[in-house]
């Protein structure tokens, strides 16, 4: 039988789709829910220039704090610029944040981990030290300090915030070293001659790797928070840029004064994004840990 003739026609796919979705959501609803949620910010982050009905940083003083309308589906902010618009083109800058410093977070914290798992003693003993420190200080904090101290730029917030959360995969991947260093297939390795790199990163990095990612979505949720926060205390992204957190504190001002939905959206959507990565990082965790897939603790 030819190729062309075994393979599913071309839509079939595309067909079945609903009913994979169905399947999914009855079986695996927390993914399903985090999926959904992430996947449709994801989505109006790609999409956001194509679907914004007005430009995000446009002001007009004669669209001042103009309620939800036909016209203004969230209404204006004290600027005159549409707040759906900017909630669109925030989600941008919140994925923009939050993915490249847990980037920064992994490439700091995981060779870090993996060596002093690995190695042991002194340096094992540095380098937990050095992360308890990095750890005594409350996390926002400490980052709003760091950006105080560096700068406002977007680079600076990124790097700031994956060093903060940097230890969080040190300490994670460390745990795991320290189970398989003495297992079986490491001992074969060492017997077999290789050289400590390769047993490194080819035979343990990738079995150490389970409780880094099973908290990769956790902390972007966290990444996305303390960036909000940043700005919205007024030391990480400066308006006009759409950014979430700086858009609750400019309608915070607004609040005593009854127009509600210069905060009340863009704080929905970062609730909205935030709960959608815990979910998915719980699926995710449900997923790396056997245990929790059977219920047993």
């Amino acid at each position: 039988m030819s190729d062309a003739a075994s393979s599913p026609p071309a839509g079939s796919w595309l067909r079945t789709l609903p009913l994979r979705l169905r399947v999914m959501a009855r079986h695996a609803p927390t993914a399903f829910a985090g999926a959904l949620i992430v996947g449709g910010f994801a989505l109006l982050a790609l999409l956001a220039p194509l679907i914004s009905p007005h430009d995000p940083m446009q002001a007009n003083p004669y669209d001042v704090l103009k309620p939800p309308s036909g016209q203004f589906w969230f209404g204006t902010d004290g600027a005159g610029m549409d707040v759906f618009s900017r909630i669109i083109h925030g989600s941008r800058l919140a994925f923009g944040i939050a993915v490249p410093a847990v980037a920064v977070a992994m490439l700091i914290g995981v060779p870090l981990g993996l060596f002093a798992g690995y190695r042991g003693g002194m340096p094992d003993e540095v380098l937990l030290r050095a992360m308890d420190a990095l750890r005594i200080f409350p996390s926002i904090i400490l980052a709003l300090a760091l950006v105080a101290a560096t700068g406002k730029s977007l680079g600076n917030i990124i790097i700031v915030i994956g060093l903060v959360d940097a230890p969080i995969f040190a300490r994670l991947v460390r745990a795991e070293v320290l189970s398989l260093r003495h297992s079986g297939f490491v001992e074969s390795a060492v017997a077999a001659g290789n050289t400590r790199w390769r047993i490194l990163f080819i035979h343990i990095l990738p079995n150490a790797m389970r409780g880094a990612l099973a908290q990769s979505a956790v902390r972007l949720a966290w990444s996305i928070r303390v960036s909000a926060t940043l700005a919205f205390v007024g030391v990480g992204v400066q308006p006009p840029t759409p950014e979430w957190g700086a858009m609750i504190r400019q309608g915070a001002e607004q609040m005593v004064t009854g127009e509600w939905w210069v905060a009340l959206f863009p704080g929905l959507a970062l609730v909205l994004l935030v709960l959608g990565f815990n979910l998915l990082g719980d699926a995710v965790q449900d997923w790396l840990d056997p245990r929790r897939r059977t219920g047993v603790r």
